[in-house]
Protein backbone atom coordinates (compact mmCIF):
# COMPACT_ATOMS: atom_id res chain seq x y z
CA UNK A 1 0.00 0.00 0.00
CA UNK A 2 2.81 2.67 0.64
CA UNK A 3 3.76 2.09 -2.96
CA UNK A 4 0.50 2.43 -4.33
CA UNK A 5 -0.07 6.08 -2.22
CA UNK A 6 3.69 6.83 -3.39
CA UNK A 7 2.46 6.36 -6.77
CA UNK A 8 -0.76 8.36 -6.62
CA UNK A 9 1.07 11.18 -5.12
CA UNK A 10 0.10 10.89 -0.91
CA UNK A 11 2.70 11.52 1.31
CA UNK A 12 4.16 9.27 4.15
CA UNK A 13 6.19 10.67 7.03
CA UNK A 14 10.04 10.53 6.89
CA UNK A 15 12.80 10.07 9.82
CA UNK A 16 14.78 12.95 10.18
CA UNK A 17 17.76 10.69 10.17
CA UNK A 18 17.16 9.71 6.52
CA UNK A 19 17.76 13.12 5.15
CA UNK A 20 20.33 14.62 7.23
CA UNK A 21 22.84 15.08 5.00
CA UNK A 22 20.03 17.15 2.85
CA UNK A 23 19.36 19.16 6.18
CA UNK A 24 23.09 20.14 7.19
CA UNK A 25 23.04 21.75 3.89
CA UNK A 26 20.08 23.73 4.14
CA UNK A 27 19.16 24.46 7.39
CA UNK A 28 20.24 27.94 9.19
CA UNK A 29 21.64 28.16 12.20
CA UNK A 30 18.91 27.87 14.89
CA UNK A 31 16.25 26.15 12.66
CA UNK A 32 14.92 22.91 13.64
CA UNK A 33 13.21 20.38 11.58
CA UNK A 34 9.54 19.54 12.97
CA UNK A 35 8.39 17.52 10.44
CA UNK A 36 9.37 15.65 6.87
CA UNK A 37 7.06 14.06 4.25
CA UNK A 38 8.07 12.51 1.57
CA UNK A 39 5.60 12.23 -1.64
CA UNK A 40 6.95 10.07 -4.27
CA UNK A 41 10.92 11.66 -4.41
CA UNK A 42 10.24 14.59 -3.02
CA UNK A 43 10.00 15.77 0.15
CA UNK A 44 7.69 18.39 2.26
CA UNK A 45 9.87 19.60 5.47
CA UNK A 46 8.46 21.73 8.38
CA UNK A 47 10.75 23.73 10.78
CA UNK A 48 10.30 26.10 13.57
CA UNK A 49 11.35 28.70 10.47
CA UNK A 50 10.25 28.05 7.17
CA UNK A 51 8.58 25.63 4.94
CA UNK A 52 11.09 23.77 2.73
CA UNK A 53 9.91 22.02 -0.52
CA UNK A 54 12.61 19.53 -2.28
CA UNK A 55 11.54 18.78 -5.83
CA UNK A 56 13.85 15.88 -7.30
CA UNK A 57 13.93 16.35 -11.13
CA UNK A 58 14.93 13.63 -14.03
CA UNK A 59 14.71 10.36 -14.08
CA UNK A 60 17.86 9.97 -11.90
CA UNK A 61 16.44 12.33 -9.59
CA UNK A 62 20.04 14.03 -9.15
CA UNK A 63 18.62 17.66 -9.80
CA UNK A 64 16.90 19.22 -7.01
CA UNK A 65 15.12 22.05 -6.58
CA UNK A 66 14.98 23.92 -2.62
CA UNK A 67 11.78 26.35 -2.95
CA UNK A 68 11.62 28.15 0.61
CA UNK A 69 8.27 29.37 1.84
CA UNK A 70 8.79 31.98 5.16
CA UNK A 71 6.08 31.38 7.57
CA UNK A 72 5.43 34.83 7.50
CA UNK A 73 4.74 34.22 3.59
CA UNK A 74 1.32 31.98 3.60
CA UNK A 75 -1.95 33.96 3.75
CA UNK A 76 -4.01 30.62 4.44
CA UNK A 77 -4.42 27.15 4.68
CA UNK A 78 -6.65 24.66 4.84
CA UNK A 79 -7.33 20.34 6.04
CA UNK A 80 -9.85 18.34 4.24
CA UNK A 81 -9.69 15.03 6.71
CA UNK A 82 -9.93 11.47 5.42
CA UNK A 83 -13.59 10.20 5.10
CA UNK A 84 -15.17 6.74 4.71
CA UNK A 85 -14.27 6.58 1.21
CA UNK A 86 -11.99 9.01 0.43
CA UNK A 87 -9.13 7.69 2.45
CA UNK A 88 -6.53 10.35 2.19
CA UNK A 89 -6.70 13.98 3.49
CA UNK A 90 -5.69 17.26 1.79
CA UNK A 91 -3.49 20.04 2.57
CA UNK A 92 -3.82 23.08 0.71
CA UNK A 93 -1.49 26.30 1.54
CA UNK A 94 -1.50 30.05 -0.54
CA UNK A 95 1.43 31.72 -0.43
CA UNK A 96 1.66 35.41 -0.91
CA UNK A 97 -0.42 36.79 -3.43
CA UNK A 98 -0.79 33.42 -5.77
CA UNK A 99 -4.36 32.47 -6.05
CA UNK A 100 -3.74 28.79 -6.57
CA UNK A 101 -2.80 26.69 -3.14
CA UNK A 102 0.39 24.58 -2.82
CA UNK A 103 -1.73 21.61 -2.65
CA UNK A 104 -0.58 17.99 -1.22
CA UNK A 105 -2.16 14.63 0.06
CA UNK A 106 -1.66 12.55 2.91
CA UNK A 107 -2.95 8.92 3.54
CA UNK A 108 -5.18 8.04 6.37
CA UNK A 109 -2.13 6.61 8.12
CA UNK A 110 -0.64 10.00 8.40
CA UNK A 111 -1.75 12.71 10.78
CA UNK A 112 -2.59 16.02 8.84
CA UNK A 113 -3.58 17.24 12.05
CA UNK A 114 -0.26 17.36 13.53
CA UNK A 115 0.81 19.57 10.08
CA UNK A 116 -2.05 21.47 10.84
CA UNK A 117 -1.15 22.33 14.14
CA UNK A 118 2.73 23.36 12.92
CA UNK A 119 1.54 25.49 10.24
CA UNK A 120 -1.40 26.95 12.76
CA UNK A 121 2.05 27.48 15.45
CA UNK A 122 3.90 29.10 13.14
CA UNK A 123 2.33 31.14 10.58
CA UNK A 124 -0.59 32.41 12.67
Amino acid sequence: MGLFSGLIGNASEVDAEKIDALLEEILAPGENLEKAYKVIRDLFLFTNKRLILVDKQGVTGSKVEVLSIPYGKITKFSKESAGHFDLDAELKIWIGSDPSPLTKNFKAGDNINEVYRILSRYAL
